[in-house]
């Protein structure tokens, strides 16, 4: 059954009228990219200050693109989507911490996280960022072929340490766990990581997943080169492919430092880097398995093109599709309706711990042509459908 992104009675079923109507509001203010930049400038003083607005993003910003401010507070969200078809993926959205005891943290929020995935159906993967496990400038130093001091290898060894205890642990208890991916300049060293506890635990089935950002031009060839050595050394690969969610960052820092971006020169190139990993993932389905993180319709059909014309069930288990809490919840939903495995990806921690994350939500949308329109579009049909009711 192919499913109708337009559908909007089965796209909003979970949201109440004052839900829409914030949803609305929301994405009112981040179609206005300076309301966008002085929101967050404001916030970002606000929170230093600590000034009481915590009250005001929780009603707000946070409820909408988080599903709590922790484990506990995310179950109710996780399940009505659940009774619709839609799994969750719950994310531990702290970013930017620095030192071993946060690393830590990190570190037994997501083994706790694995323990409520092999509990509950609902939860068919645990995920977690590489900068929660370690510093970003370590992974940049051995990214770049730095040499490291004594005390850097041994930070590198608590870092190589946290990844083997999450992944040992996905394994043994059967269930699969997404490793993000992040900056360019030190994404090398986390890739090679990510390939050694594919080596380890990936031997009988996709546990670990590692993520390709295809806004990068050079992710094809690392893709293929994956599939090469998982080839010669037998075994799975497990792949979220996403387009990429860095770019200003990324375009900025190849500018002042003069070399190639690697970001790819255009949003049509991004699409065609996307679909082309996405197919050839699909054509070696023997090896990969494949989480899809794409708000894009036309990726999504044509996946979904690709499952039928391979006869694949909608619910093969080496294909998900996904996407994020509070955003495309046309394509969420209608793909559950249809039978296809779609999970939603659950961000949530401490209002002021998440802040980063939600505002690099509110610029990705004000930057990413046509996203926010799409939603607006889609919210006020819904709207005028349910008046007319």
């Amino acid at each position: 059954m192919h499913p109708n992104f337009e559908n909007t009675a089965i796209a909003f079923q979970l949201k109440t009228d004052s839900e829409l109507e914030r949803a609305y509001f929301l994405f009112k203010l981040i179609a206005n990219e300076p309301l966008v930049r002085i929101g967050t400038a404001v916030t970002n003083f606000a929170i230093k200050a600590h000034l009481p607005i915590e009250g005001l993003i929780r009603a707000t910003v946070f409820d909408h693109f988080c599903g709590g401010v922790n484990e506990e507070d995310c179950i109710p969200s996780i399940d009505k989507m659940f009774d619709k078809g839609v799994s969750s993926i719950l994310d531990y959205s702290v970013e930017g911490k620095e030192v071993d005891n946060q690393f830590d943290f990190a570190l037994n929020k997501t083994l706790e996280v694995l323990d409520f995935v092999k509990e509950k159906d609902a939860m068919p993967f645990a995920v977690f960022k590489p900068t929660g496990f370690g510093r970003l400038k370590l992974y940049e130093k051995i990214s770049s072929k730095e040499s490291l001091s004594d005390e850097e290898s041994a930070e590198w060894q608590r870092v190589v340490n946290r990844y083997d205890q999450v992944c040992k642990k996905a394994h043994d208890l059967d269930v699969s766990l997404l490793i993000d991916a992040e900056e360019s300049w030190m994404q090398d060293a986390a890739d090679d990581l990510v390939l050694e506890m594919m080596r380890k635990y990936n031997k009988q089935k996709p546990v670990v997943f590692n993520t390709v950002q295809m806004y990068r031009w050079d992710r094809m060839e690392y893709l293929k080169k994956l599939h090469q050595i998982a080839e010669s050394e037998n075994f799975k690969v497990g792949l979220k492919v996403v387009r990429g969610a860095y770019m200003e960052k990324e375009n900025e820092r190849a500018d002042e430092q003069g070399y190639t971006s690697p970001i790819c020169k255009s949003k049509k190139e991004t699409d065609e880097n996307f679909d082309a990993a996405v197919e050839y993932i699909m054509d070696h389905l023997d090896r990969f398995s494949i989480f899809a993180g794409t708000h894009n319709e036309k990726s999504s059909y044509k996946l979904i093109d690709q499952m039928e014309a391979m006869n694949l069930e909608v619910s093969n288990t080496h294909i998900w599709f996904g996407q994020l809490y509070g955003m495309s919840d046309h394509i969420t939903f209608n793909l559950a309706e249809a039978g296809y495995n779609v999970a939603k990806y659950v961000p949530y921690g401490p209002v002021k711990d998440v802040m980063p994350y939600l505002i690099r939500r509110a610029e990705e949308n004000t930057s990413v042509a046509g996203q926010t329109t799409r939603e607006l579009t889609l919210l006020k049909k819904e709207k005028k459908r349910r008046e007319q009711e």
